[in-house]
């Protein structure tokens, strides 16, 4: 994939654009009306001289109502790992999606971070290491899934693969380092206490039309309201919503929805549960005694909390000239939400270095707004004199009472613009 990096030292995240409800799943824009979460998102680069975080979300991430990816990437020694993962990490899991449907969200995170990182790290090698920075990395993947785990709400056909060469390559060029990545003893994965159980089964094949759309989908320009026409003129499957050229499936009143969250590094993701803060992640420090050993034990060391005495943070993506101690494995938990799960925050440390978990939940949980609740805390960071680069991602949930009520939004709005831990 060709990289492209203006020439301003600071990260560039994609523009942020607003639709009524549809947003044919084009990167960082805004579903107004949408019936099951709203996002919001500051961002400053504080006492810094450049700003090095980046961001990104998807809404109905995959063409399926409900479904939302989320990402705030923090970017140390240059701009370059971050602002790529913020432009591309979402096609890389889809990608994966796609490329093995029955595997596990939890496997597919972990093979989309191995597979970005070894990216960034052909980047660097292509650049003579000119291109040599690295990102701490916090995403959550909010699924639809039915009482069974499975999306057997989708509708499959035979129709032929897709051709787009861009995310072909995508799968054709990592596919080893994703799938070394599912054995690595490395990987961490937790299961958050739900009021449901858990449950866990393979993943229904994708069809050919489908990933056709949400190809085109994440193909489209972010500021644009034309879109390709749709590659057939059959008529939609039921319950799904067709608007200019992508097939929206809209799920059945019995679906469930799932958190899936991933990082490595310090950027964190925390889960206010019944106004309690519930941190969905993990912070890879050099201060941490698990972290310190696996790094002694692969012959480096830790000095005054720094790996070899240099990078705070023990796992990344990017920093290639480091890999061999501080990798790209993440830690991954898996969350069913509840009525009780009112909202999500995402955001690197420089919030975190300022406020704990459910200080910041406290700070923010009357706020209705997901944009004011992420203005709030960044405004937080910066008055408490934070000396970092501050990103803030908010997701607030909705809870439909009945499929109706997104069927409704559907029609009537106008269609524009603990199992282990290693």
């Amino acid at each position: 994939m060709t990289s492209r990096f203006s020439d301003s030292p600071n990260a560039r995240s994609k523009s942020i654009t607003i639709a009524d409800l549809d947003t044919h799943g084009v990167l960082n824009r805004h579903s107004v009306n949408h019936p099951t979460f709203q996002v919001g998102v500051s961002e400053d680069k504080g006492t810094r001289r450049t700003m090095e975080d980046a961001h990104s979300f998807v809404v109905d991430f995959d063409s399926i109502r409900g479904q939302g990816f989320f990402a705030v990437f923090d970017g140390h020694a240059g701009k370059h790992a971050a602002e790529w993962c913020g432009s591309h990490f979402h096609e890389y899991l889809l990608a994966q999606i796609h490329g093995t449907p029955t595997m596990p969200i939890p496997d597919l995170l972990n093979q989309t971070f191995h597979a970005v990182d070894a990216q960034l790290s052909k980047m660097c090698e292509e650049s003579d290491g000119k291109i040599h920075s690295g990102c701490t990395a916090v995403t959550a993947f909010l699924r639809v899934e039915d009482t069974t785990g499975q999306q057997s709400f989708i509708i499959t056909s035979v129709d032929s693969p897709p051709t787009d060469s861009s995310m072909s390559g995508i799968l054709e060029d990592d596919s080893a380092a994703a799938s070394a990545a599912v054995s690595s003893s490395e990987n961490e994965h937790e299961s958050i206490v739900s009021p449901k159980a858990s449950k866990k089964s393979k993943k229904k094949s994708l069809s050919g039309s489908r990933i056709r759309n949400a190809l085109r989908s994440l193909g489209a320009g972010s500021s644009s309201s034309k879109h390709s026409p749709p590659a057939t003129s059959s008529p939609s499957p039921p319950g799904s919503h067709k608007s200019t050229g992508v097939t929206m499936i809209v799920p059945p009143g019995d679906h469930r929805r799932v958190l899936y969250s991933a990082n490595a590094g310090d950027a964190r993701g925390v889960l206010c549960r019944g106004g309690k803060a519930v941190r969905l992640t993990y912070d890879h420090k050099g201060s941490d005694k698990q972290e310190a050993k696996r790094i002694t034990d692969a012959g480096g060391f830790v000095m005054s909390g720094r790996v070899n005495g240099v990078l705070a943070v023990t796992r990344s993506l990017g920093d290639s000239s480091m890999k061999e101690f501080v990798v790209g494995a993440p830690y991954t938990t898996e969350t069913e939400l509840c009525d009780e799960d009112e909202f999500l925050i995402l955001a690197c440390d420089g919030l975190w270095d300022i406020i704990n978990d459910q200080p910041a939940v406290d700070l923010v949980r009357e706020i209705e707004d997901a944009q004011v609740a992420s203005e709030t805390l960044l405004k937080h960071a910066l008055e408490q004199h934070t000396t970092d680069n501050v990103t803030v991602l908010v997701v607030r949930f909705k809870h439909p009472r009945l499929h109706q009520d997104i069927q409704d939004v559907t029609m009537e709005s106008p269609s524009t613009s603990v199992s282990r831990i290693a």
